[in-house]
């Protein structure tokens, strides 16, 4: 008797689904987008760029990351090389900018201030994109909250935003998809609160446009006559794609259906921590190799600092341009050490990396990327103690002493002696904007007659 009794109240969620609205769901969801965030961060100190095309570059201006809809209608594909897009950038005169990640960086935790203010719910899923959670608001007008949010954020900081509400995650990336394809019908804000309305979002939805759908599998599916979000979320297709995407996929595929099974992900800390560059050029030099590894290893240790952990174990890598020589055999070369104590020490790290490159250079190679990684990551106040070894006392203080003024100025004049006191990152930046939000020298000034 209990299995049917079970059997039929899952029958009746089933038919609920179907029938009634998706006011049903408890839950509330909304994806926050910032529109082509690069070039809009750009046009802010820069209003004359309003209605230009823009591209952004990746490091040491290889290859375009970030598109005005302006660059895109005008053929600029997305990852494409510079130099092979430079033919069309000269005809049309679009404008170039180097990534400008201080400005970037800041501009996006000022969003994300913003949106804090509309719920404390906030998970920050990219440099330009936050899922929102409004559990317990009830009795709101999604569409209108969606458009004062979207006000709010252009008239603070004059970056235009996309907001997607609907009960699930995944739901919630559709709605954002319609709010920007559709911005005069939409305001910029679309609401999935319906069965018609999710249904009709997911016949729309090409299945390669859903979140977590890459490239194979999208060959995977199509193959499958599986063409829409939609067609992904029918029964006859749920073994399928148990089989190839296991619980990924079906949970997945009840989002698509309206159930939240992607609750809002707490900020963690980071297990490894790695910062890695290309050279502007090719080093032969073993001294400008250990002035990068170092200002590598140092930066790990603010980072490191700045969630309060300590690491063990330091990796170092180094790489050779395997394009300028295809057949010169290995290209790629790692060391790795494990610390006595666990360290947050940026001259520590710092003494070890510098060791470590010297053992992988050669004489004579010329060697394109190097980079550090840091690991065995545990919190500062679960710190193992070494009986017979331990940190110098004395390097915790300077170091509290250098993140202050950081914290303070936002710029690195307090270094290690190895390092460039000009630069830090050592890249390739010829269409490089001002810091106009991160530096003293570079904010505007207004004549006032």
């Amino acid at each position: 008797m209990a299995f049917f009794y079970e059997q039929w109240r899952i029958l009746t969620l089933v038919l609920s689904l179907h029938f009634h609205p998706i006011r049903y769901f408890y839950t509330m969801y909304a994806l926050v987008d910032c529109n082509n965030f690069y070039a809009s961060c750009e046009r802010v100190f820069q209003p004359q760029l309003v209605g230009k095309p823009i591209v952004v570059l990746s490091n040491n201006d290889g290859c375009v990351i970030a598109r005005s809809y302006e660059a895109k209608d005008l053929g600029i594909p997305m990852g494409a090389p510079e130099f092979e897009c430079r033919p069309l950038i000269k005809k049309h005169g679009i404008h170039v900018f180097s990534s400008n990640y201080a400005l970037y960086g800041d501009m996006s935790s000022r969003v994300m201030k913003i949106l804090e203010g509309f719920t404390p719910h906030v998970e920050v899923y990219s440099i330009d994109e936050a899922f929102l959670n409004f559990d317990g608001m009830h009795a709101i007008e999604w569409q209108d909250y969606g458009i004062q949010m979207r006000k709010r954020v252009l008239k603070w900081l004059s970056i235009p935003i996309s907001v997607g509400f609907a009960p699930s995650k995944a739901l919630a990336k559709i709605a954002n998809k319609i709010a920007k394809k559709f911005p005069e019908r939409t305001q910029g804000s679309y609401v999935i609160d319906s069965e018609e309305k999710r249904i009709k979002a997911l016949k729309w939805t090409a299945i390669e446009d859903v979140w977590g759908i890459g490239f194979r599998l999208t060959k995977k599916m199509k193959a499958r006559q599986i063409h829409t979000a939609y067609d992904f979320t029918l029964p006859q297709h749920e073994s399928y794609i148990q089989k190839e995407m296991g619980v990924v996929g079906n949970r997945l595929r009840l989002e698509l259906l309206g159930q939240s099974v992607l609750e809002l992900e707490e900020p963690k800390d980071k297990k490894h921590i790695a910062v890695t560059r290309s050279f502007e050029g090719r080093i032969n030099n073993l001294d400008e190799l250990k002035e990068r590894v170092s200002t590598f290893a140092s930066i790990c240790g603010e980072k490191l600092r700045k969630q309060q952990s300590d690491c063990q174990v330091i990796t170092v890598y180094l790489r050779k341009d395997k394009f300028h020589n295809p057949d010169n055999g290995r290209y790629n070369f790692y060391a790795q050490e494990t610390l006595p104590f666990p360290t947050h020490s940026s001259i520590t790290l710092s003494q070890t990396a510098t060791r470590m490159i010297a053992q992988l250079f050669r004489e004579g190679e010329e060697y394109k990327k190097t980079g550090v990684i840091v690991s065995s990551i545990t919190p500062q106040n679960q710190k193992q103690f070494n009986l017979f070894q331990d940190e110098n006392p004395k390097h915790e203080a300077l170091m509290k002493v250098m993140d202050a003024y950081f914290k303070k100025t936002g710029e690195r004049k307090i270094r290690l002696g190895m390092h460039d006191l000009n630069r830090t990152w050592k890249m390739k930046q010829n269409h490089l904007s001002p810091k106009f939000t991160t530096n003293i020298n570079d904010i505007i000034t207004v004549q006032c007659r």
